[in-house]
């Protein structure tokens, strides 16, 4: 069962949110994000660009992606187990949720990972990196939802 397409911000969204990043691939060399084995759970991610972190920092990387989710599923990002073991590196957040309604926020849905450090190295993930997985789930809903609005606001806000 498909519940989601993925692909690639615009030209434009991409360079404007990796303009901080130098060293990157070409949007259309980013991988569209792909499981690894018939019997994996979540499509790897790739990091686009080569990421220096400082211990204790935090960076907000653009992946050029964005997903297409049908209503009433959602798309959980994970770390990959790698990049704790490896760099010490987590998502700031945890768990990223990606909400049915974002590929059409003002930032064309433009996926997001907030990378954070806390080894005491500099450590650099590197362009074509795997970095997390995401994973779809269905969303349920309580008794009594109402909610209505619509989703302008990009990462980080419902626009609400």
């Amino acid at each position: 069962m498909s519940v989601a397409r993925f692909t690639r911000v615009s030209k434009e969204q991409y360079e404007k949110d990796t303009r901080d990043y130098p060293e990157k691939m070409e949007l259309e060399a980013v991988p569209l994000p792909a499981r690894a084995t018939a019997g994996s759970a979540g499509y790897d991610f790739v990091c686009p660009c080569e990421v220096r972190i400082a211990p204790g920092e935090r960076v907000l990387v653009p992946t050029g992606i964005r997903a297409e989710i049908d209503a009433g599923w959602m798309l959980m990002l994970c770390p990959r187990s790698g990049l704790g073991r490896k760099y010490g590196l987590r998502l700031s957040n945890t768990v990223g949720i990606v909400d049915s309604d974002y590929a059409f926020a003002d930032n064309e849905g433009h996926i997001l990972l907030a990378l954070e450090h806390s080894s005491a190295d500099t450590v650099t993930v590197h362009a074509g990196e795997r970095v997390c997985q995401g994973i779809f789930l269905p969303v349920a809903l309580a008794e009594g939802d109402s909610a209505e609005a619509r989703r302008t606001g990009g990462y980080g806000s419902t626009g609400a």
